[in-house]
């Protein structure tokens, strides 16, 4: 009987930041899993971007996103191909596990995060300008 729950583990795949940058290039979405603050100040451009936060940052410290699955499927299908990032690759982990497990066929963590996009010199938005440059 243990096989059974064995099988629904759904093991994440991490690919490397390059692999992911050819992923989105192709038409991949890319899930940013961060919190809409960092999402703002930087984050991984491509044409078709997602920013659903896998943890949200309280007093207590942070916490998981409960609504996370649900927000992911009401604009994402079983079938899309999914790459899912965060700062370092940390969180994008966790969550890529947790869409495999929820029935996501195609969903892969972008190893290194955004840092390592930054580091690679890959394409960049930033959605708020706080202190602009006299």
């Amino acid at each position: 009987m243990g096989s059974l729950y064995k099988s629904l583990e759904a093991e994440a795949i991490t690919v490397d930041v390059k692999a992911a940058k050819g992923f989105l290039e192709s038409g991949y979405v890319y899930l940013d899993v961060r919190t809409v603050e960092e999402f703002k100040k930087g984050h991984v451009q491509t044409e078709k971007i997602l920013n659903i936060p896998y943890m949200f940052n309280t007093p207590e410290g942070r916490v998981k996103n409960p609504k996370f699955l649900n927000e992911v499927s009401a604009v994402c299908k079983e079938e899309d191909h999914l790459v899912v990032g965060c700062q370092s690759g940390v969180r994008s982990l966790s969550a890529t596990a947790d869409l495999l497990n929820a029935g996501f066929k195609d969903a892969s963590n972008m190893g290194g995060g955004y840092i390592a996009w930054v580091q690679n010199g890959f394409p960049l938005k930033v959605e708020e300008e706080e202190k602009a440059q006299l």
